[in-house]
């Protein structure tokens, strides 16, 4: 027998073909999908404000008697328009309503009603457009707000989650009872209904617990598997070797801290399950070495192995970089990206397979059909919260069983990495190379911008370059105020650059142009960079010493700190002047922070705090499926609280395979498909 929350939508009264399609955009599908999509916010019924005391521009409710309503005004384009006048005993409220003569004509001269929405005007004129009208006697005293999309309204959504509430579906039970009771959490049933018709405070708190519990468990669950999937691959183990070569081929010492990370990605290596292992480290902190060994030691073993990096600025790099290391190693390598030409795609395609190739880096390329390797041993993705779960292990499949190593320069504290890269083990490179100065940061305002000015160019004539990073490539209307690259690169040349190079540097360039950019300021022919963030990752240029940002409040701290982390790089000296006239006491805060320290952990853990892991991760860039309730950072215990409770029942049942686990393993395979992880 089919299940209530099985059920289409298309059962419930009011969804037709077009109402269905528009249910369709939010993911929902059954009646189950909609009890599933919850609110974004919710109106408080019970504690009205007074009309003239309400807080301007705020979005409040008034509880008001209608005094007066007005003609029908025709306009323009056959929009009909409405005055209704309200008042309480502080004062009257002026309403404006747009085409709904029926709420109109339902209104009662000198009945009071509940009046939800934005109040306008001034401290003596308060107005309202296009308010949500309520009984004055509601029958629930919160009314949900609910993520739309074209083609519903509040109203209507609210009567389909009714319709749904009240055919009261066998919602599955994700959490097991023993979980759940450890917990104290309440029934799915109950959570899901006090989350659309919280009767009180305390209900609303106690299905948001619940339902933000059973997020992130699922979460913790899925990658939990992954874990589990992984650990159960076997993997032909390299033998030992030593990296002695390696050393002695290398102009610096290696810091404590990247020696110990190398012989952990070693030692995985030896063993008969595939590595999976994240290397998170500073900017500049000399990840790309501990790949590089990796590489060797495969090489060392036999076999092949790929480095995966986001754009092609950043592949070229790692490939010129280590190109030198490599052939001193007697190790082959080459570059496969989406500019070569077809000839000279097939030409790297036939080497790999035929195993002429140790080392391949690449793009997204490496991950298209067509590329096969002949003994792919070690795939290794940089900047890695820039791919998804299901580009590591596209990657990973081209290879029988593949090693995986990550790198990442985005420090995430260790409780939300164990949550994004839950099946992947970490190692920290927690130093930086000997040698290297921290970059002085300093925050200015506009009219000092000639002054620092002044101070690039008397670095430019010692023969050292500089960066000028803007956001935004072209000025438009919505950028009033903002530095735009394109714009500014001009002024700067023609005025206070004249007679230096200038060069011009941004994402909507072909990838030919950019590649020709970059090589030419790595080059030193290029004095000043004018670019937007597509610095950001990974370019090297030793002698680049200045980073200046425009408009620095438009940046994330994480951000900003990758930004700087492009200077630094060399003997000489370097700063990062982070120029913003911006008066918010956060932002002030948050770059006040970035003048103070150059931890990168530090910057990551104050960056969450104030943006959020949307901001701070972007979460189509990381991987994780999308959260309906949960937030990473705010439900920190529940995170922790839920990664230990999926630990516990993954430890009696590593697969999920129990009857009590069905709807939970179900749910975790839903959740991880999505983003094309599934843990089977």
């Amino acid at each position: 027998m089919e299940e209530a929350g099985a059920r289409s939508v298309t059962t419930l009264r009011g969804v037709g073909e077009q109402r269905a399609q528009a249910l369709a955009r939010l993911g929902i599908v059954t009646a189950e999908d909609l009890l599933l999509h919850y609110p974004r916010a919710y109106i408080d019924l019970t504690a009205p404000c007074e009309v003239m005391s309400a807080p301007l521009d705020q979005v409040c409710a008034v509880r008001a008697t209608v005094i007066k309503k007005g003609r029908e005004t025709r306009l323009r384009g056959g929009l009909c328009l409405y005055k209704v006048m309200v008042a309480d005993d502080s004062g009257v409220l002026e309403l404006t309503f747009f085409n709904t003569k029926f709420t109109v004509d339902a209104l009662k001269i000198d009945e009071p009603y509940l009046f939800y929405g934005r109040m306008e005007g001034t401290l003596l004129r308060r107005e309202m457009r296009a308010p949500a009208v309520y009984p004055e006697r509601a029958d629930q005293p919160f009314i949900a707000v609910y993520p739309l999309t074209e083609g519903l309204t509040q109203k209507a959504f609210a009567n389909l989650v009714g319709q749904a509430l009240v055919r009261a579906p066998v919602l599955p039970e994700r959490i097991p009872e023993t979980v759940r009771v450890r917990n104290g959490l309440e029934g799915i049933g109950r959570a899901v209904r006090d989350i659309h018709r919280p009767s009180d405070t305390a209900a609303l708190e106690r299905a948001r617990q619940r339902l933000i519990f059973e997020e992130l468990f699922m979460l913790a669950a899925g990658v939990g598997l992954l874990r589990t999937r992984a650990r159960a691959q076997q993997a032909t183990p390299m033998q030992p070797h030593s990296l002695e070569a390696f050393y002695m081929a290398l102009p610096f010492e290696l810091t404590g801290a990247q020696r110990r990370a190398i012989a952990d990605l070693t030692g995985d290596l030896q063993k008969p399950t595939p590595a999976n292992r994240l290397v998170q480290g500073d900017v500049g902190s000399g990840k790309t070495m501990v790949a590089a060994a990796g590489a060797y030691f495969a090489f060392l073993s036999g076999a092949q192995s790929a480095m995966m990096a986001p754009t092609e600025l950043l592949a070229r790099q790692h490939y010129e970089g280590l190109k030198p290391l490599c052939e001193k190693l007697g190790m082959k390598t080459t570059l496969l990206v989406g500019s070569l030409t077809p000839a000279q795609k097939r030409a790297v395609h036939n080497a790999l397979e035929a195993g002429e190739i140790d080392l391949c880096f690449g793009t997204h390329a490496l991950i298209s059909q067509g590329v096969h390797f002949m003994n792919l041993g070690l795939v290794i993705t940089d900047e890695q919260h820039r791919f998804g779960v299901a580009q590591r292990a596209k990657l990973r499949r081209k290879g029988r069983c593949a090693h995986t190593l990550v790198m990442s320069a985005t420090p995430i504290p260790r409780t939300l990495a164990l949550m994004i890269y839950g099946e992947l083990d970490i190692s920290v490179i927690d130093e930086l190379p000997p040698g290297r100065s921290p970059v002085l940061t300093y925050k200015i305002s506009s009219g000092k911008r000639e002054r620092a000015f002044a101070f690039i160019r008397k670095h430019l004539d010692r023969g050292l370059q500089a960066y000028i990073v803007c956001p935004r490539v072209e000025a438009g209307e919505e950028d009033m105020g903002l530095r735009a690259a394109t714009e500014y690169m001009m002024d700067l040349s023609g005025g206070a650059f004249t007679g230096y190079t200038v060069g011009l540097l941004h994402g909507r360039m072909k990838a030919s142009e950019k590649e020709r950019v970059m090589a030419s300021f790595q080059r030193g022919e290029i004095q000043l960079l004018v670019s937007t963030t597509v610095v950001e990752v990974g370019v090297d240029v030793p002698n680049a010493v200045i980073m200046m940002i425009e408009n620095a409040e438009r940046f994330g701290l994480s951000q900003l700190h990758q930004l700087r982390g492009r200077v630094g790089r060399g003997k000489e000296q370097s700063y990062c002047i982070l120029l913003s006239d911006s008066r918010s006491e956060e932002t002030i805060e948050r770059l006040k922070m970035m003048c103070k320290t150059s931890d990168g952990f530090a910057i990551a853990e104050y960056d969450l705090k104030t943006r959020g892991p949307g901001n701070f991760l972007g979460q189509e860039q990381h991987g994780l499926p999308r959260l309906r309730i949960a937030d990473l950072v705010t439900d920190a215990d529940a995170v922790t609280q839920a990664r230990e409770a999926a630990e516990y029942v993954l430890a009696a049942d590593p697969a999920l395979d129990a009857p009590e686990h069905a709807a939970l393993r179900a749910a975790v395979e839903r959740m991880m498909d999505s983003v094309g992880g599934r843990p089977n």
